[in-house]
């Protein structure tokens, strides 16, 4: 591939892109690192982050601010898709990968890059959902990947860093590996590794215990337009604002917390630990507006898509072909749910206790009542059975001869 130039590095401010730093230089020989250090609403102060990378060398340090695309552009669109990655993870974490490689390539080509670089070790989701977007927006650019090849050991990372002038961690290193972004913060390592170990209470920053939650309920009414949230209790927000409103929300009775051991992309099995608590909730009432505004066959057919998408994005093909196709078939569907659903939250759980849609819904009172305003014509279930059941008629009489 050839030695690159000049690099763009994908910075955290943490040990390891810290030291990806001088070790592009020395040991690679890139002439020049520029740093990119993405706000995804994660709370961090950036100031700090943006002068440590130039303290470790880099020639510039950019900070950006993609809060808002990374809702509308990813965490709404997920939203309407219902993603959950094996029927339980709302994907808080990889929905930013494809964001902020996107940023990274515009920032290549606008400094005049030769290559990309990020931090991601060898056995995580990262790196594949880094490479295979890169790969697919630029695969002129080369991509960099030290922290997968150098074989150093946490201390002998911190060593490299402490010769080339980093400064080692002052405090004492968290055992836990914790990635927190606007949507939600996943909690792994440590003691966690152990898949029979509970999670101790200190690991949980979104959510209240279940002991600790309100002891009345409280009931919110979530309002969609074209399958996007965009209300809570009849008040409009922008979409980074109802973000916000329903982590607080949800994660002030305690809900959204997940511990599953989920199946990575290079083939191994990792315990996480996800506090998500504003997308499940807003996950949980789209798919009850659903019920009541697509037909039964559209439905199905977008449960089964569903999945797929989720996986997609999970295994970093965000930029490819069938997720762009698929993207196609939830719009087209997304244009009838709109409404509101009615979600009760009281320890730990969200009940959906309500929901309605004046101008799409497609339950019809007069043909779901017992009562005196029945219009179902229930003689035409006669004929009906008859030739549903047809089939399975003829294949028992052939059987029993």
């Amino acid at each position: 591939m050839g030695r690159a130039k000049k690099a763009v590095l994908a910075y955290s401010g943490g040990v390891d892109t810290s030291v990806c730093i001088p070790y592009l230089m020395q040991e690679w020989g890139v002439e020049e690192v520029i740093t990119f250090a993405a706000d995804l609403g994660q709370g961090d102060e950036l100031e700090p982050i943006r002068q440590k990378a130039l303290d470790s060398g880099a020639s510039q340090s950019i900070v950006g601010d993609l809060i808002e695309p990374f809702i509308t552009e990813f965490a709404f669109p997920a939203i309407r898709a219902n993603a959950l990655y094996e029927g339980r993870y709302p994907l808080s974490t990889a929905l930013a990968r494809p964001l902020i490689a996107r940023r990274l390539v515009e920032i290549a080509r606008e400094v005049g890059a030769d290559a990309v670089a990020h931090g991601c070790t060898g056995k995580g989701n990262d790196q594949v959902r880094f490479d295979v977007a890169i790969g697919a927006l630029a695969p002129d650019l080369k991509v960099l990947t030290p922290a997968r090849e150098w074989g150093m050991s946490r201390e002998e990372t911190i060593a490299y860093g402490e010769r080339c002038g980093i400064p080692s961690p002052v405090s004492k290193k968290s055992p836990y590996s914790i990635d927190l972004n606007l949507l939600g913060r996943s909690i792994e390592a440590g003691p966690l590794e152990d898949p029979n170990v509970e999670p101790p209470e200190e690991i949980y920053a979104m959510t209240v215990s279940v002991d600790a939650a309100p002891a009345a309920p409280q009931i919110v009414e979530i309002g969609f337009e074209q399958g996007n949230p965009v209300s809570f209790d009849g008040v409009r927000l922008d979409p980074v604002s109802l973000i916000r409103q329903a982590n607080a929300l949800a994660g002030g009775h305690g809900f959204g917390r997940l511990d599953m051991v989920e199946n990575r992309v290079v083939g191994i099995k990792s315990r996480e630990i996800y506090e998500t608590p504003g997308l499940l909730l807003l996950i949980k009432a789209h798919q009850e507006l659903e019920s009541l505004t697509l037909a039964a066959d559209v439905l199905r057919t977008k449960r089964q898509l569903e999945q797929q998408w989720a996986d997609l994005v999970y295994q970093g093909l965000w930029y490819g072909p069938l997720k762009e196709a698929l993207d196609g078939f939830i719009e087209r569907t997304q244009q009838s749910v709109n409404g509101t659903v009615r979600i009760k939250l009281h320890k730990g759980n969200a009940t959906v206790v309500g929901r309605s849609s004046a101008t799409n819904s497609l339950y019809v009172p007069t043909m779901a009542t017992y009562d005196a305003g029945d219009q179902f014509d229930h003689r035409a279930s006669e004929g009906f059975i008859y030739v549903w059941g047809l089939p399975t008629r003829l294949w028992a009489a052939s059987r029993r001869r």
